[in-house]
Protein backbone atom coordinates (compact mmCIF):
# COMPACT_ATOMS: atom_id res chain seq x y z
CA UNK A 1 0.00 0.00 0.00
CA UNK A 2 1.39 3.51 -1.10
CA UNK A 3 0.63 4.78 2.45
CA UNK A 4 3.11 2.63 4.20
CA UNK A 5 6.53 4.43 3.68
CA UNK A 6 4.94 7.40 4.76
CA UNK A 7 3.84 6.05 8.23
CA UNK A 8 7.35 4.35 8.38
CA UNK A 9 8.75 8.22 7.69
CA UNK A 10 6.15 9.52 10.54
CA UNK A 11 7.16 6.68 13.26
CA UNK A 12 11.29 6.87 12.86
CA UNK A 13 12.03 10.61 11.07
CA UNK A 14 12.63 12.87 14.03
CA UNK A 15 13.57 10.15 16.62
CA UNK A 16 17.15 9.10 17.87
CA UNK A 17 16.06 6.57 20.32
CA UNK A 18 13.71 4.00 20.44
CA UNK A 19 12.89 1.61 23.52
CA UNK A 20 11.91 -2.31 22.55
CA UNK A 21 10.80 -4.65 25.21
CA UNK A 22 10.24 -8.26 24.70
CA UNK A 23 7.23 -9.81 26.78
CA UNK A 24 7.25 -12.38 29.34
CA UNK A 25 5.84 -15.66 27.56
CA UNK A 26 4.37 -17.53 30.92
CA UNK A 27 5.01 -20.94 29.70
CA UNK A 28 8.45 -20.51 28.10
CA UNK A 29 9.04 -18.57 31.58
CA UNK A 30 7.48 -21.76 33.70
CA UNK A 31 8.91 -24.77 31.39
CA UNK A 32 11.41 -23.64 29.50
CA UNK A 33 9.41 -24.31 25.99
CA UNK A 34 10.62 -21.96 23.71
CA UNK A 35 7.61 -19.33 22.14
CA UNK A 36 7.31 -17.17 19.51
CA UNK A 37 9.18 -13.87 20.93
CA UNK A 38 6.89 -10.48 20.91
CA UNK A 39 7.85 -7.13 21.16
CA UNK A 40 6.87 -3.70 22.25
CA UNK A 41 8.75 -0.81 20.08
CA UNK A 42 8.57 2.78 22.08
CA UNK A 43 9.78 5.81 21.47
CA UNK A 44 11.85 7.87 24.14
CA UNK A 45 8.81 9.10 25.57
CA UNK A 46 7.59 5.30 26.40
CA UNK A 47 4.84 5.97 23.50
CA UNK A 48 4.21 2.37 21.86
CA UNK A 49 5.25 3.09 17.63
CA UNK A 50 5.70 -0.51 16.90
CA UNK A 51 4.71 -4.25 17.73
CA UNK A 52 6.55 -6.66 16.71
CA UNK A 53 5.34 -10.44 16.84
CA UNK A 54 8.20 -13.20 15.48
CA UNK A 55 6.17 -16.26 13.47
CA UNK A 56 7.86 -19.29 13.82
CA UNK A 57 6.33 -22.97 14.14
CA UNK A 58 7.04 -25.28 17.74
CA UNK A 59 9.67 -27.46 15.94
CA UNK A 60 11.48 -24.45 14.46
CA UNK A 61 11.75 -22.76 17.80
CA UNK A 62 12.75 -25.73 19.97
CA UNK A 63 14.57 -27.86 17.77
CA UNK A 64 16.99 -24.79 16.61
CA UNK A 65 17.09 -22.64 19.38
CA UNK A 66 18.52 -19.21 19.10
CA UNK A 67 19.55 -20.59 15.52
CA UNK A 68 16.35 -20.52 13.98
CA UNK A 69 15.16 -18.80 10.74
CA UNK A 70 12.31 -16.28 12.00
CA UNK A 71 10.10 -14.08 10.17
CA UNK A 72 8.99 -11.01 12.48
CA UNK A 73 6.40 -8.62 11.38
CA UNK A 74 6.41 -5.13 12.94
CA UNK A 75 2.61 -3.59 13.24
CA UNK A 76 1.95 0.00 13.78
CA UNK A 77 -0.76 1.17 16.51
CA UNK A 78 -3.67 0.69 13.75
CA UNK A 79 -2.41 -3.54 13.46
CA UNK A 80 -0.90 -2.62 10.15
CA UNK A 81 2.40 -4.09 8.95
CA UNK A 82 4.74 -1.76 8.40
CA UNK A 83 8.20 -3.87 8.79
CA UNK A 84 9.06 -7.44 7.89
CA UNK A 85 12.53 -8.56 9.29
CA UNK A 86 12.96 -12.26 7.67
CA UNK A 87 16.58 -14.36 8.89
CA UNK A 88 17.36 -17.67 7.01
CA UNK A 89 18.70 -20.54 8.71
CA UNK A 90 22.15 -19.65 8.91
CA UNK A 91 25.70 -21.35 10.64
CA UNK A 92 27.33 -19.92 13.98
CA UNK A 93 30.95 -20.47 13.29
CA UNK A 94 32.98 -17.67 12.39
CA UNK A 95 34.83 -20.97 10.55
CA UNK A 96 32.44 -21.19 7.98
CA UNK A 97 31.95 -18.12 6.23
CA UNK A 98 30.65 -19.56 3.40
CA UNK A 99 27.33 -19.42 5.83
CA UNK A 100 27.24 -16.20 8.16
CA UNK A 101 24.09 -14.58 9.03
CA UNK A 102 21.89 -12.67 7.74
CA UNK A 103 18.92 -10.68 8.00
CA UNK A 104 16.62 -9.01 5.13
CA UNK A 105 14.33 -6.02 5.82
CA UNK A 106 11.38 -5.36 3.96
CA UNK A 107 9.22 -1.98 4.68
CA UNK A 108 6.35 -2.03 3.57
CA UNK A 109 6.44 -5.76 3.74
CA UNK A 110 7.56 -7.35 -0.07
CA UNK A 111 9.87 -4.74 -0.88
CA UNK A 112 13.57 -4.97 0.49
CA UNK A 113 14.90 -1.61 1.57
CA UNK A 114 18.15 -3.61 3.36
CA UNK A 115 20.05 -6.00 5.22
CA UNK A 116 22.41 -7.11 7.59
CA UNK A 117 24.69 -8.77 7.04
CA UNK A 118 27.55 -10.58 9.53
CA UNK A 119 31.62 -10.33 7.42
CA UNK A 120 33.43 -12.87 8.49
CA UNK A 121 36.20 -12.53 10.99
CA UNK A 122 37.79 -15.19 13.63
CA UNK A 123 37.96 -13.07 16.70
CA UNK A 124 34.96 -10.29 15.96
CA UNK A 125 31.68 -9.81 15.70
CA UNK A 126 31.24 -7.87 12.34
CA UNK A 127 28.48 -6.86 10.22
CA UNK A 128 27.72 -4.75 7.48
CA UNK A 129 24.30 -2.90 6.82
CA UNK A 130 23.54 -3.08 3.25
CA UNK A 131 21.14 -0.86 1.60
CA UNK A 132 18.98 -3.01 -1.14
CA UNK A 133 20.91 -3.03 -4.00
CA UNK A 134 23.49 -5.06 -1.04
CA UNK A 135 25.60 -1.23 -1.23
CA UNK A 136 27.47 -1.08 2.44
CA UNK A 137 25.94 1.91 4.13
CA UNK A 138 27.63 1.21 7.79
CA UNK A 139 29.29 -1.45 9.80
CA UNK A 140 28.53 -2.76 13.16
CA UNK A 141 31.42 -4.12 14.88
CA UNK A 142 31.54 -5.95 18.58
CA UNK A 143 33.80 -6.93 20.90
CA UNK A 144 35.80 -10.20 21.20
CA UNK A 145 33.50 -11.85 23.96
CA UNK A 146 29.91 -10.91 23.22
CA UNK A 147 28.47 -11.20 26.56
CA UNK A 148 27.48 -9.02 29.56
CA UNK A 149 29.53 -9.86 32.79
CA UNK A 150 28.41 -7.15 35.30
CA UNK A 151 28.64 -4.73 32.43
CA UNK A 152 27.31 -3.34 28.88
CA UNK A 153 28.18 -4.70 25.50
CA UNK A 154 28.58 -2.38 22.92
CA UNK A 155 28.73 -2.71 19.31
CA UNK A 156 30.01 0.14 17.17
CA UNK A 157 28.30 1.85 14.32
CA UNK A 158 30.53 3.11 12.40
CA UNK A 159 30.79 4.43 8.74
CA UNK A 160 31.19 2.40 5.72
CA UNK A 161 34.72 2.66 6.00
CA UNK A 162 34.45 1.21 9.62
CA UNK A 163 36.61 4.42 10.55
CA UNK A 164 34.84 7.21 12.13
CA UNK A 165 32.27 6.42 14.88
CA UNK A 166 28.60 7.42 14.49
CA UNK A 167 26.52 5.26 17.43
CA UNK A 168 26.64 2.23 18.30
CA UNK A 169 24.30 -1.14 19.76
CA UNK A 170 23.99 -1.45 23.60
CA UNK A 171 23.34 -4.38 25.56
CA UNK A 172 23.10 -3.21 29.02
CA UNK A 173 23.65 -4.94 32.22
CA UNK A 174 20.24 -5.64 33.74
CA UNK A 175 20.82 -6.77 37.13
CA UNK A 176 22.23 -10.22 38.43
CA UNK A 177 19.01 -11.42 39.18
CA UNK A 178 17.29 -10.48 36.00
CA UNK A 179 20.52 -11.65 34.04
CA UNK A 180 20.23 -15.12 35.28
CA UNK A 181 16.70 -16.18 35.51
CA UNK A 182 14.52 -13.71 33.17
CA UNK A 183 17.36 -12.35 30.43
CA UNK A 184 15.62 -9.26 31.16
CA UNK A 185 17.85 -7.56 28.70
CA UNK A 186 18.58 -3.64 27.63
CA UNK A 187 19.61 -2.45 24.64
CA UNK A 188 20.87 0.32 23.03
CA UNK A 189 21.73 1.63 19.36
CA UNK A 190 23.11 5.19 18.82
CA UNK A 191 23.03 6.95 15.36
CA UNK A 192 22.40 10.19 14.15
CA UNK A 193 18.56 11.73 14.18
CA UNK A 194 19.16 12.78 10.64
CA UNK A 195 19.93 9.13 9.34
CA UNK A 196 17.77 7.94 6.69
CA UNK A 197 14.42 6.37 7.61
CA UNK A 198 15.25 3.00 6.36
CA UNK A 199 18.54 2.91 7.64
CA UNK A 200 16.80 3.12 10.58
CA UNK A 201 14.68 0.36 10.22
CA UNK A 202 17.97 -1.99 9.08
CA UNK A 203 19.35 -1.14 12.56
CA UNK A 204 16.37 -1.61 14.13
CA UNK A 205 16.32 -5.33 12.22
CA UNK A 206 19.99 -5.56 13.74
CA UNK A 207 19.07 -5.18 17.09
CA UNK A 208 16.73 -8.47 16.43
CA UNK A 209 19.78 -10.65 14.93
CA UNK A 210 22.26 -9.66 17.54
CA UNK A 211 20.01 -10.62 20.37
CA UNK A 212 19.07 -14.04 18.55
CA UNK A 213 22.92 -14.54 18.11
CA UNK A 214 24.14 -13.42 21.55
CA UNK A 215 21.77 -13.25 23.94
CA UNK A 216 18.46 -15.35 23.10
CA UNK A 217 18.27 -19.10 25.23
CA UNK A 218 15.34 -20.41 26.77
CA UNK A 219 13.84 -18.60 29.18
CA UNK A 220 14.56 -15.39 27.08
CA UNK A 221 11.76 -13.14 28.60
CA UNK A 222 12.03 -9.69 29.20
CA UNK A 223 14.20 -7.42 26.70
CA UNK A 224 14.67 -4.44 26.02
CA UNK A 225 16.31 -2.40 22.98
CA UNK A 226 17.15 1.54 23.09
CA UNK A 227 18.12 3.49 20.08
CA UNK A 228 19.92 6.60 21.01
CA UNK A 229 22.12 9.58 19.18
Amino acid sequence: LPFLPHLLSCALLKIDQILIHQKIELLEAIIGFETNNQYEIKNVLGQTIFRAKENNDCCTRNCCGALRSFNIKLMDNMDCEVIQLVRPFRCNSCWCPCCLQELEVQAPPGTVIGYVVQDWHPCLPKFSIQGPSRETLLKLEGPCLACNCCGDVNFELKDKDGEQCIGRISKQWSGLVKEIFSDADNFGIQFPMDLDVKIKAVLLGACFLIDFMFFEKTGDKNQRFTIFR
